[in-house]
């Protein structure tokens, strides 16, 4: 392996980047660092988030500044604020010996006065986000004429953004005489078509494998009823009493209303989208930094450019549509040569799109149970019983106050005393989980061996009228012929429901009625509240599921006698003879 020096980056920068500990180069670094420094050529470099592709192409554009002109000579573009920042930060931090350097991030969201005048005081690099770019260049404040290199960074989630346009836009101001270097997760037909339209004979580098997830992340998956998704995305977290992790969702509204029930259930979470101010998005993103938030649940565009080396999980509610956004996603861990946990919380539906990820990013998942009950409140308590252990005792401060308590609780053994702190901590969590049931989902093919002695309607019929472990069935007499959906029976709930929030278990809707799962704690309050409501003008009825009705048959009657009923008010009336 080669050092730094041995790459050809001088003094100024080895002092910096030594006293930011880098000791060795990563791969990225030690093929991109020599062309930019030695050949001709431009770059097309592929390669994932984490790799150390700031420093790749940070170091040689330093070190090809000329510090006695101060117009802009390189130019470094990247799709969000956050990653303009982040570069920008880096790069004053490599440019830590290097004084006359100036480096400029420009980006929307924030005072474009305040930019222009650090822009006429003079700068070398310019990084920025494309749109304030034009901006600014419309205005005359920026002149790329003297620019020798630029940069693309994130290439492909500028093209998902709508960047395309303004990056032709952009790069017909620059010198036909630059060097250029494009870095990119995946390689779209946009990405070449840019390659061949403004680079020179491009050089093309690949860190690991197209489309590969990152070596050091483990792929793990739970399949669950869509229903259950935020109940196995709790039990992932209580499962893990240190995660520190990135939920990815499709859609904003997903997002905080997730984020929203973490925080109403005691989670030191919060949303990142992009229905939030920037001022918003900047506080959340600090809290997240500092840890005063380890459950950060975020769309794919809000989370580009958040850079944190240290998450221990990604965790996807649910699968992207695009192989190259899971890619991105699970490469937020397993970063700077950590081991990382890249979770999918899926319901069957969606079996056949993770195959195709796997074909893809060449690496298989692993199908884990959903933690049980037991399993978590064990975890928890060792968890808890390691930080007692570990915790720094000052004993000279203590020594005031230790022969008071030692008074009040003399009494107690120790296993008595280990007992109480125990319950202290953990008495809510083992009242949550008391008679939880089990919410994998069970494949058909699975399940038909224990169900071959019972007839398949009756088998069907006893499973669907059988309440799961703690829980109570209720009956209401609509169904999917109604137009009754499992978002009409939430609502439902949280309208005609007073007091606590009902916890909803299993759902069964059939044509002609429901049944659903509640806790039998809650099954009286939410038949009482149900029973006289309104749906679409349908009076309801519910009760406890009584194990020998069939309510199969008696839907089939209502509805028999519904049609019978139409049919009559259709037919016209005889005349009497």
């Amino acid at each position: 392996m080669k050092t730094f020096e041995e790459l050809g980056v001088e003094r100024p920068l080895l002092d910096a980047i030594n006293d930011m500990g880098f000791e060795n180069p990563m791969p990225v670094q030690e093929q991109v660092i020599p062309h930019l420094l030695n050949s001709d050529n431009d770059v097309v470099a592929l390669a994932q988030t984490g790799t150390g592709k700031t420093a790749a192409f940070g170091l040689p554009v330093l070190q090809r500044i000329d510090a006695d002109n101060h117009t802009p000579q390189a130019l470094i573009l990247s799709p969000t604020r956050e990653l303009c920042l982040q570069i920008a930060g880096d790069l004053a931090d490599f440019s830590k010996y290097m004084p006359a350097i100036r480096i400029i991030p420009v980006y929307g969201g924030s005072s474009i006065e305040s930019q222009i005048k650090s822009l006429r005081d003079g700068a070398q690099i310019i990084v920025a986000t494309p749109g304030r770019l034009i901006d600014l260049i419309n205005r005359g404040v920026v002149n790329l004429s003297n620019v020798h290199t630029v940069i693309l960074d994130e290439a492909d989630e500028m093209l998902n953004m709508g960047f395309l346009d303004s990056l032709n836009e952009i790069l017909e101001h620059v010198p036909d005489q630059r060097k250029m270097l494009m870095f990119s997760a995946t390689m779209p037909q946009e990405i070449s078509r840019i390659a061949k339209r403004y680079m020179h004979d491009p050089v093309e580098i690949v860190v690991g494998t197209r489309n590969e997830g990152a070596a050091n992340v483990r792929h793990i998956y739970y399949m669950v009823n869509a229903r259950d998704k935020y109940l196995a995305l709790k039990r992932i977290a209580d499962d893990n009493p240190h995660i520190y992790a990135i939920i990815f969702c499709r859609t904003r509204r997903d997002t905080q209303e997730i984020a929203d029930q973490l925080i109403s259930d005691g989670y030191n979470a919060d949303a990142l989208h992009g229905d939030l101010s920037q001022q918003q998005r900047d506080i959340v993103m600090k809290k997240f930094r500092d840890r005063v938030i380890t459950l950060l649940v975020a769309t794919d565009v809000a989370a580009r450019g958040l850079d944190v080396d240290d998450l221990t999980h990604v965790i996807n509610y649910g699968l992207p549509e695009d192989t190259a956004v899971y890619t991105h996603r699970s490469g937020r861990t397993g970063r700077a040569g950590k081991t990382g946990v890249s979770i999918a919380i899926i319901h069957s539906r969606e079996k056949g799109r993770l195959k195709e990820i796997e074909r893809i990013i060449g690496k298989k998942f692993e199908r884990k149970e959903v933690p049980t009950p037991e399993h978590i409140i064990e975890k928890q308590l060792y968890s808890l019983a390691d930080r007692i252990e570990r915790v720094k005792v000052d004993d000279a401060a203590m020594e005031k106050y230790t022969p008071g308590v030692i008074k009040k609780l003399g009494w107690l053994t120790s296993e008595d005393l280990i007992k109480r702190v125990l319950s202290l901590e953990f008495n809510r969590l083992i009242d949550y989980y008391k008679d939880a049931p089990s919410i994998d989902f069970i494949d058909e093919k699975q399940s038909k061996g224990k169900k071959e002695h019972e007839g398949p309607r009756s088998a069907k019929e006893k499973d669907r009228r059988t309440a799961e472990k703690g829980m109570e069935r209720i009956y209401i007499n609509v169904g999917k012929n109604d137009g009754f959906y499992a978002g009409n029976l939430i609502d439902m709930l949280n309208k005609e429901i007073k007091g606590q929030r009902v916890d909803v278990g299993r759902i069964d809707l059939m044509p002609g009625y429901s049944l659903f799962d509640v806790k039998k704690g809650d099954a009286r309050r939410v038949v009482d509240g149900l029973t006289g409501s309104d749906f679409l003008g349908r009076r309801i009825f519910s009760e406890i599921a009584k194990e020998g009705k069939d309510y199969a048959k008696a839907a089939g009657r209502k509805s028999k006698d519904k049609e019978v009923s139409q049919k009559q008010k259709r037919q016209p009336k005889r005349s009497r003879r």
